[in-house]
């Protein structure tokens, strides 16, 4: 499958929508990305701006559904594509849509807090986890995850 690598930087403007599609779990919001261009006078004034939907899967729901709400600022990372549909009318539509692979508070834009004490429980239960399903490796061996999803506060 054509995968088309993407990142935007934007504001969450649809409060996120979590559920469930069969034995998965997803998280979907709408993103925009509004430009400002200076003027020769030295103002600014508004430019172009895109709108895209992104869809949130695996690991990443439960980060943004712990931390991310309509209004935040957030750097969305993942592949882009254009989903076609037909409407209620029976006409045929597109929409740019975004298959997140990270998002995250934009650190320019707001401030954030990670609960280290949270990230290091995580850490000591996916230790105990896995020598308890007889891996044999030691609980001072490092894990593959790097933080909890939950562990993030955001402040404007």
């Amino acid at each position: 499958m054509f995968e088309t690598p993407f990142h935007i930087v934007g504001t969450i403007i649809t409060d996120p929508i979590h559920r469930r599609v069969g034995e998965h779990e997803m998280v979907r919001f709408r993103v925009a990305s509004n430009s400002r261009r200076r003027t020769a006078e030295g103002t600014w004034e508004p430019g172009n701006s895109l709108f895209v939907t992104v869809n949130c899967w695996g690991k990443v729901v439960a980060g943004v559904s712990a931390a991310l709400v309509k209004g935040d600022p957030v750097i969305v990372v993942g592949h882009v594509y254009t989903s076609e549909y037909d409407d209620r009318d029976g006409n045929r539509r597109s929409s740019v849509e975004v298959r997140a692979t990270s998002v995250g508070p934009d650190l320019a834009r707001c401030g954030a807090r990670i609960d280290r004490a949270k990230q290091q429980e995580d850490q000591d239960q996916r230790s105990t986890d896995h020598d308890a399903a007889g891996s044999g490796a030691s609980a001072d061996e490092p894990t593959d995850a790097v933080g909890s999803e939950e562990g993030l506060t955001l402040s404007a």
